[in-house]
């Protein structure tokens, strides 16, 4: 039994080490193993300077913390000192702890841009200053934002009256939260909402906040979404783009800054940067304000929204959407043009050449000669269903044509097929099906003269079945040992690969393309696609070939139960070569996955499972008398299936009307699972995954809070003399005092404020008994080694030992002495768990006291405060515990109450707390308040 004993601590060390090491392994995913950073950085051609606007005195006063400027460059800065302006606005709001100097990528860009079209249409682009604040982390202030950005369009629209083409409305461009911000302005009463006509946000969590750590937070989240979902038929006149950064953005993970659905199917459009025209590439949290290639499109889909009549962005919804499409969606290589003609003649002095192949190749090497390549229609029409075209001339000017001549190979007029092309890294790229395009008689090729310039052109008929193959992927649980593979003979330039059953955020892969060419000629580059037919995420990958080639495969959005499209690899290959496609499951992503989507909910299932262990060692001491080991306890308390089956039929049943309807009538609130569920962010054993990660961390926590204890106290037993172990009263005068203080601290400051004043005592209280616990154990440990020499030499002199005064009341003292010590012991363990327990409310408070330092120099309280009626009732449980033992406690007839109570609560935690972060300190709360009482009941 000894052996089995000592066995048991080092089996749970490993198993929660192995735990705690696949939670490190996915945090290294999602924070380091992301593509390269192929973004390039915008430079100023000229110092940048920013005008501060004078606000009126009522808004100044009423906002003192931000301000407004207008960005500016060299003589343009100096021009606009006046304030004469007569550009189009935009608006730049920064994000969570951002800067309104970000503005100056987009605004020195656009500079350049009205440069070189010689200042006919230039912008101006205004920046607001929130004083960085943390409005990710503490929604408090949001509301106030809103309501500052609603005067900054109010006085910015003010200073273009009276101009000739003086603006109506305002664009914005919001960063991370400013974006939410900036939708938030439409559920304010007295705003109009042909104030803004555009709305772009880069970054934004549209759909929940990253951390749910305030009530204020949650709030804002759900009067914004609720509005545009409910009031999407008011908002179709405001165009809004969602661009999200992709897997280098751990901050905000894609699948947040997709618009809500329902809310503008037709106005809004929402993509990931790595599917961005010209762009083609991830970006972190910040690098999205100044990717270069990114800040371009932007500035050229402004530049495209201009009316050349009002000379500020077109007011036509449907336009905006098309300018948008064509720089964020499908760029089809050519300029915009709102009305393409229809028909375009083909003209110059080219040779005519008549293509019957199925397939065609031609490169271009200083050809003096034009040429059109003729491809007739008719005799491909029974034998292939598509015609697919590519050039690797990556001009703007069209290239492909469809003639409607029945009779001639050549035609003087034909319609312009270049505008169903799309631009790819390397190549330009057209797919047509010849049933759309039944009157067509032929496709024709332009190939103008090339002096100095070399590339190359291709074209082929195909049936689409016979281009199409279906892929397999490996199931989950395969760990990446088994493998899905395809072998392509490419006799063609193009393969879609089709993903079977891959449609989960919890499926991720790693897909091999390995190529082999006969010939060792100068190929073109191979470019790689995983296409997502349900969401804007597409990645792109260009290789040489011949080439191993390493793409990624995950999802940001799992795929709606209405579609039943599959995920596709194109391959545009090159013909002649070889095309090995290996797919296996990847666990480290499968994990950086589970923490992407997950993370935010940890501290949920962390305090859950402490939370279970200072259940079991309040049952413990009721038993035995005795408080357990953290470590212990935890392995014996700390069980999944004590918890997740009652949530796992709560969501079950939930699904059924009748149950909805009780629950609903109960006012109860809707449990966290079943709201993931519906945003297809939750899967199969995605709980008791997360509840294991929990178990995990906390068993490591509870060995680091040990450990730290008892560096703490050997720190001041070096310097300090140990005190006397005392029994303190639970309430005196001074404490008294202490409790009212504090509680007036967090009423007339910050509750967190108070709370970490709190927990610094209770640290100090805690680190003090520490110190005498092992000062007392120090010296029963040497009295015991003296008594042992004392009984050895009495055993010879055993006259002598019976003659001795001295050692009667040594031996009547020996049990009185251990008893205090043991109970200290066990006050020690408890005392603990509750720290441990606490410094979890404490770093769930941080952000609120981070906001409140930083803006300390404006408000001495911070209103709202989420935490300060929490905070009041802890300084009060705290201050009782602290001064309280064992002794007190397992006597108490509310010990078995309170011994019971942590598990319903950690019930109630995992169900109502995976999306409210901000309810953990509460049932943390009650618990405590409960063992407070079992110190006088």
């Amino acid at each position: 039994m000894g052996r089995a004993g000592r066995r048991l601590p080092a089996l749970a060390a490993l198993f929660y080490g192995a735990l705690a090491a696949l939670v490190l392994l996915g945090v290294r995913d999602v924070m380091f193993l992301y593509e390269e950073n192929r973004c390039s950085m915008t430079y100023m051609y000229e110092y940048p300077e920013y005008l501060k606007i004078k606000l009126p005195k009522k808004t100044a006063r009423r906002y003192p913390a931000y301000e407004l400027y207008l960005y500016g460059e060299g003589n343009y800065a100096e021009e606009n000192k006046n304030l004469l302006l007569t550009g189009i606005p935009v608006l730049f709001l920064p994000g969570n702890a951002g800067s309104y100097k970000q503005v100056r990528s987009l605004g020195s860009i656009a500079l350049r841009k009205a440069e070189d079209v010689d200042f006919k249409y230039h912008f101006n682009f205004f920046s607001v200053n929130f004083n960085e604040e943390l409005v990710a982390l503490y929604g408090g202030s949001l509301q106030r934002q809103t309501k500052f950005v609603h005067e900054c369009i109010k006085v910015i629209l003010k200073l273009y009256k009276d101009r000739e083409f003086a603006p109506s409305s305002v664009a914005i461009v919001g960063h991370s939260m400013g974006g939410l911000v900036a939708r938030a302005l439409l559920t304010l009463k007295n705003f109009k909402p042909e104030l803004i006509n555009l709305l772009i946000t880069q970054a934004t969590p549209h759909i929940a906040p990253v951390m749910p750590l305030d009530k204020y937070l949650i709030d804002f989240y759900t009067a914004v979404n609720n509005h545009w979902i409910l009031k999407a038929q008011d908002l179709r006149n405001l165009t809004t783009l969602s661009v999200a950064g992709g897997f280098r953005d751990y901050q905000v993970r894609s699948g947040l800054a997709f618009l809500p659905r329902l809310s503008q199917h037709d106005s809004a459009l929402s993509v990931v940067s790595s599917a961005v025209p010209r762009a083609w590439a991830s970006t972190d949290h910040l690098s999205i304000v100044w990717c270069k290639e990114l800040i371009l499109a932007t500035i050229r889909a402004f530049f495209d929204l201009i009316d050349e009549n009002t000379r500020q962005i077109t007011e036509d919804p449907k336009k905006r959407m098309s300018v948008l499409n064509h720089h964020f969606v499908r760029h089809p290589a050519k300029m915009y043009e709102e009305n393409p003609e229809a028909f375009t003649h083909l003209t110059g002095a080219f040779n005519w050449i008549t293509v019957k192949a199925s397939k065609w190749t031609y490169s271009v090497y200083n050809d003096s000669d034009g040429k059109y390549f003729s491809f007739p229609l008719a005799s491909h029409r029974k034998s292939y269903s598509h015609v697919y075209c590519e050039n690797s001339m990556l001009d703007t000017s069209s290239w492909i044509y469809g003639c409607m001549n029945t009779n001639s190979s050549m035609c003087l007029e034909a319609a312009d097929l270049s505008w169903r092309a799309e631009l790819l890294p390397t190549t330009k790229v057209v797919m047509l099906k010849l049933l759309d395009y039944s009157s067509l008689s032929h496709i024709v090729i332009q190939v103008p003269p090339a002096v100095g310039n070399k590339y190359t052109l291709g074209c082929e008929f195909f049936k689409e079945d016979s281009r199409t193959v279906q892929l397999p992927v490996t199931h989950i649980f395969s760990f990446g040992f088994s493998s899905s593979k395809i072998l392509l003979n490419s006799t063609g330039l193009l393969y879609n690969v089709q993903l079977q059953h891959f449609n989960q955020i919890y499926q991720a892969f790693k897909i091999y393309i390995d190529s082999h060419c006969q010939s060792l000629k100068e190929r073109k580059p191979s470019v790689y696609r995983l296409h997502i037919p349900w969401s804007y995420e597409d990645s792109i990958t260009v290789a040489k070939v011949p080439s191993l080639a390493e793409i990624s495969a995950k999802l940001h959005i799992a795929q709606p139960h209405s579609d039943s499209s599959l995920p596709e690899l194109n391959i545009y290959s090159s013909p002649d070569c070889q095309y090995e496609v290996i797919l296996k499951t990847s666990l480290l992503q499968v994990l950086g996955q589970i923490v992407r989507f997950h993370a935010g909910a940890f501290p949920v299932y962390i305090v859950s499972n402490i939370l279970l262990t200072y259940g079991g060692q309040l049952s413990t001491l009721r038993s035995t008398g005795q408080c357990s080991d953290f470590s212990l306890q935890l392995v014996r308390t700390a069980k999944p299936y004590k918890v997740e089956p009652l949530i796992s039929i709560v969501v079950f049943l939930l699904g059924f009307n009748w149950f909805r309807e009780i629950w609903e009538s109960l006012s109860l609130p809707e449990v966290d699972a079943a709201v993931l569920s519906s945003q297809d962010a939750w899967f199969p054993l995605v709980s008791l995954i997360l509840f294991l990660f929990g178990t995990g961390i906390a068993y490591w926590s509870g060995v680091f809070f040990s450990t730290s204890l008892r560096l703490f106290s050997s720190l001041w037993l070096t310097l300090i003399r140990p005190p006397e172990l005392q029994k303190d009263k639970l309430i005196t005068p001074s404490r008294l005092c202490g409790m009212i203080s504090l509680a007036l601290v967090s009423w007339t400051t910050c509750g967190a404020f108070a709370v970490l004043i709190i927990y610094l005592q209770y640290l100090f209280k805690v680190v003090k008994l520490h110190v005498t616990v092992r000062a007392e154990q120090n010296i029963h440990n040497r009295d015991s080694g003296h008594s042992k020499e004392t009984s050895q030499n009495s055993s010879t002199h055993t006259v002598k030992a019976q003659s001795s005064v001295g050692s009667v009341p040594e031996a009547t003292q020996s049990p009185s002495n251990s008893k205090t010590s043991a109970e200290a012991a066990n006050s020690l363990k408890l005392h603990t768990t509750v720290l441990n327990l606490f410094t979890w409310i404490v770093l769930l408070s941080l952000p609120s006291l981070i906001y409140w330092f930083k803006n300390l120099r404006y408000n001495v309280r911070l209103d709202p405060d989420p935490c300060r009626t929490t905070a009041i009732i802890l300084v009060c449980i705290l201050e009782i515990l602290m001064n309280s033992s064992t002794s007190e406690v397992k006597s108490s007839k509310l010990l078995k109450i309170a011994a019971k109570v942590p598990l319903p609560l950690s019930v109630a935690m995992l169900a109502f707390g995976r999306m409210h972060l901000y309810r953990v300190p509460h049932f943390v709360t009650f618990s405590l308040l409960l063992h407070a009482l079992c110190c006088f009941v």
